[in-house]
């Protein structure tokens, strides 16, 4: 089930006596633990919501735990944190798990407690009787990266429970800020509702005004200013960086990551690519993708070649003593302000 579907479930009072959640955004596995705790007992700090990790606990003691009577009645929230018996991943902790008795319990849940298993990681190990076990008689929870759809229903439910709206050019402007940055995100949206109040509207304007763009996306009008022959902009932009004490071959790898991404994005649009199956592809989010796809027109393959070459030569340049990083980086930018199509 996705994230959304089962918020809704919850939010109902439809609670299930266990959970699994798997995937890389533990915001969400955290956010819909937060929901459940306080549809079945109120508080975080109830006695009756008890943690565990698998890295420094037995199992037993978690399934001990939810088969225990909650105190004054009521229900219990065990949550097994770190649960990466049901991964590939190699076990760190030397500890002797009875994974028989946790299949016991999936088969027998206590009805007086919810156990919720959070495993930070994308991918399971299909073939192990307990990972089949949990997708079978579990309510599994995949907290993947959103796609543009889902990631933008999110916003507007996050925004409804802060009491404001966006307009359409507010919620691309936080998105083109931001990107999929869900913590990024909850927090710049916290700000947004205290500036435009209850009822409140968040337009794009609004979002230039409070909300400061990440690295990526500074990156992102750096190379857009040069190669739009904007050099004084994108030397503003550099200068304020190394301000900020960012590091300039790591601004030169990531100017290099940008480019070979619209290199990339350029070539599988013309091979007739859905942007989704470029995400897939290039391990990148959808978003990215996006915005990729929209940059893409402006170049010529052998334009961005040439800058992929800039940029490797500026990088060879550096660390082999031959320039001074602040100064290469520099006249990488201008030569990009100088190559034509």
């Amino acid at each position: 089930m996705s994230y959304l579907a089962v918020k809704k479930e919850v939010k109902r009072g439809d609670i299930r006596p266990i959970y699994f959640m798997y995937g890389t955004q533990s915001y969400l596995m955290e956010d819909l633990v937060l929901d459940i705790i306080k549809q079945t007992v109120g508080s975080q700090d109830d006695p009756n919501v008890i943690s565990f990790s698998i890295q420094d606990t037995l199992l037993d003691i978690a399934i001990e735990e939810a088969e225990t009577f909650p105190f004054f009645g009521g229900k219990k929230v065990v949550v097994v944190k770190d649960f990466s018996i049901v991964t590939a991943q190699k076990q760190e902790a030397k500890l002797d798990h009875d994974l028989n008795r946790l299949l016991e319990y999936i088969e027998h849940p206590s009805p007086e407690a919810i156990l919720i298993f959070l495993t930070p990681f994308e991918k399971l190990d299909e073939r192990k009787r307990i990972t089949k076990a949990l997708k079978k008689r579990s309510a599994v929870v995949e907290c993947s990266p959103f796609d543009d759809k889902m990631l933008s229903q999110w916003l507007e439910v996050q925004a409804a429970k802060k009491g404001f709206t966006f307009s359409v050019d507010g919620k691309e402007r936080l998105l083109e800020r931001l990107g999929p940055q869900l913590l990024l995100l909850v927090s710049e949206m916290e700000k947004l509702s205290l500036y435009v109040g209850n009822e409140g509207v968040v337009s794009g304007e609004v979002v230039d005004l409070l909300v400061a763009r990440s690295l990526e996306q500074d990156v992102f009008a750096l190379i857009d200013f040069a190669v739009k022959k904007q050099l004084d902009k994108a030397l503003v932009i550099y200068h304020d960086l190394l301000k900020q004490k960012e590091e300039p071959l790591k601004l030169l790898a990531l100017i290099a990551r940008q480019l070979r991404i619209y290199y990339q994005v350029k070539e599988m649009s013309r091979r007739s690519y859905s942007q989704k199956d470029m995400a897939a592809q290039l391990k990148l989010h959808p978003y990215v993708v996006k915005l990729a796809s929209q940059q893409i027109s402006r170049f010529e393959d052998t334009q961005l070649l040439r800058l992929l070459e800039e940029a490797a030569d500026t990088d060879y340049a550096i660390k082999s003593g031959k320039m001074e990083k602040t100064l290469a980086v520099e006249l990488l930018l201008m030569k990009l302000a100088t190559i034509k199509k």
